[in-house]
């Protein structure tokens, strides 16, 4: 893969729209296959017997929770109450260290490659499919391999205790995200094929859930989940859609899971002295700050004292809803750091974590499973220490390899989209698009669809015939005589032009003067 700056150049399409995949891939040096060394020790390492000592909870309701879609599962979660009346939160990762072993070819490979990237249209993966889709696939009814977090929480959602264990699961149900929404909803009491009993414990994980969210907002986090969306593509790779799916109670229950058990993993090896590689995300620079702050004022939005951490997560949460809630967002983003590997600093402003660091997605993050490793040596009793130089390399891989990744995803995204609208304008069956104003120039006001989550420009010379005055207080435009235009209005419009060498959209509105 390539190393991604801010001078990396954007990625042309394919030639057609079949071979965009390609020409992405291509771009950014995306692995197209394993090599057969790393193939023939993944099918050894599927095969191979396990010789750790490990908790049987095989007896336990234990399920997963993923996407309709998905095609492997590696985390799984239960629930018990323990003799003071307790919950005992189950974490249990698929434990992707027993098959890759430090120095093998695929855990050169997987070092390599680093992270999956998930394209639009296929996943390339960080290991193969025999492990991936296989061995390591918490699949319902199979013996698995685990690493087991066990929390227990008291009754104000405050760990009391911590532990960590090698584990062999038999995952006892699937359920999709849909499926926990009606489980969780009070209005349903009843849903085939899902026992009470399993339903009871879904609906105590969801109720833990929410206290964890709650408490990770008073303490100053971001709210900065999004609706997940799902670029919809026909035969013959034309983009014919977007399938938008909420950021409900079921993600919600998943996530703060999820971010528990990486927090516990993180706090109990870095206060023990053992360094690993921290999902660091540090606050924003106040200069940065003040020119959000700025901003957002001449939107006519004040924002109050938002360098203060509490300020500023209250203030991210108060603009839900607004008509410029994405614009607002992506602003709000700008102003922050990004979120990094790091080997000697650790804490997740956006989290409101003091320590933090990824432990559950091993199968397609290389810094979880090095997480894995160390707690697997920590737990025995062996060295988990990471020489300092060592450990630097990784963070810095790490990040770099996740850059390019993000920056893959999105190419081919905004190709598709591109190609869409570019496709309407050619057949003349062009379609009018519900815009919001994000921006207001004096050379036109800047829009955004909500609908294909792309932007673009409506110059002032389509907005009227008369002479478009742009009003700096305010940050709007206007005409005399009539017409006004500004930051949060709504309005109809169509594609005019689509540039892919400049990536730009031209719009018109739908009532063009």
């Amino acid at each position: 893969m390539n190393k991604i700056t801010d001078q990396t150049p954007f990625p042309p399409p394919g030639r057609t729209p079949r071979e965009d995949t390609a020409a992405v891939m291509k771009f950014y040096k995306l692995p197209r296959a394993f090599p057969l060394e790393t193939l023939r020790e993944a099918q050894r390492a599927a095969g191979a017997p396990d010789g750790e000592k490990r908790r049987d909870l095989r007896r336990k309701f234990i399920f997963t929770c993923d996407p309709v879609t998905a095609r492997d599962y590696d985390d799984a979660l239960s629930l018990e109450k323990d003799r003071a009346g307790n919950r005992v939160l189950g974490v249990h990762i698929a434990d992707v260290s027993h098959f890759v072993r430090p120095g093998g070819a695929l855990d050169r490979e997987a070092r390599k490659r680093s992270t999956s990237v998930y394209l639009c249209d296929r996943v390339v993966p960080m290991l193969p499919e025999s492990l991936s889709n296989g061995v390591c696939s918490l699949v319902p009814g199979e013996d698995r391999l685990a690493f087991s977090v066990f929390l227990t929480f008291n009754g104000k959602g405050e760990v009391v205790r911590r532990e960590f264990v090698k584990s062999v699961i038999c995952s006892r149900a699937r359920f999709t995200y849909e499926q926990v929404m009606r489980i969780i909803n009070p209005a349903v009491r009843r849903i085939d094929g899902v026992k009470p009993a399993w339903a009871a414990v879904i609906r105590k994980i969801s109720a833990l859930a929410q206290q964890l969210r709650e408490k990770r907002f008073a303490a100053g986090a971001l709210d900065l989940d999004v609706p997940e969306s799902e670029v919809l593509l026909d035969a013959d790779g034309e983009m014919t859609g977007i399938e938008t799916r909420p950021y409900d109670e079921s993600h919600q229950m998943i996530e703060e899971c999820m971010v528990a058990a990486n927090e516990a993993v993180a706090k109990e090896l870095w206060t023990r002295g053992v360094k690993t590689l921290a999902r660091l995300h540090e606050p924003p620079d106040p200069d940065k700050l003040l020119m959000l702050r700025a901003e957002l004022r001449g939107l006519g939005i004040k924002a109050g004292n938002i360098e203060n951490e509490k300020v500023f997560a209250q203030f991210q949460r108060s603009i839900k809803g607004h008509p410029l809630y994405p614009t607002l967002t992506a602003m709000i983003l700008r102003s922050m750091k990004k979120a990094v590997y790091d080997s000697t600093t650790m804490g997740h402003f956006g989290l409101a974590k003091k320590h933090y660091a990824h432990f559950t997605s091993p199968i397609r993050r290389y810094p979880d499973l090095i997480l894995h490793r160390q707690l697997s040596a920590f737990l025995s009793g062996r060295d988990a220490v990471i020489p300092p130089r060592e450990l630097a390399k990784l963070a810095e891989h790490a990040t770099e390899q996740e850059d390019v990744a993000t920056e893959a995803e999105r190419a081919l995204l905004e190709i598709k989209k591109y190609r869409l609208l570019e496709s309407q304008l050619s057949t003349r069956q062009i379609l009018d698009y519900d815009a919001v104003i994000s921006k207001c120039t004096p050379f036109g006001c800047f829009v955004e669809i909500p609908e294909l989550a792309v932007s673009g420009l409506v110059h002032i010379s389509r907005l009227s015939r008369r002479y478009v005055r742009f009003n700096e207080s305010d940050q709007s435009l206007s005409a005399p005589g009539g017409g006004s235009w500004r930051p949060g209005d709504r309005i109809a419009v169509h594609v005019a032009r689509v540039d892919f060498a400049q990536r730009r959209i031209d719009f018109v509105p739908v009532a063009s003067p």
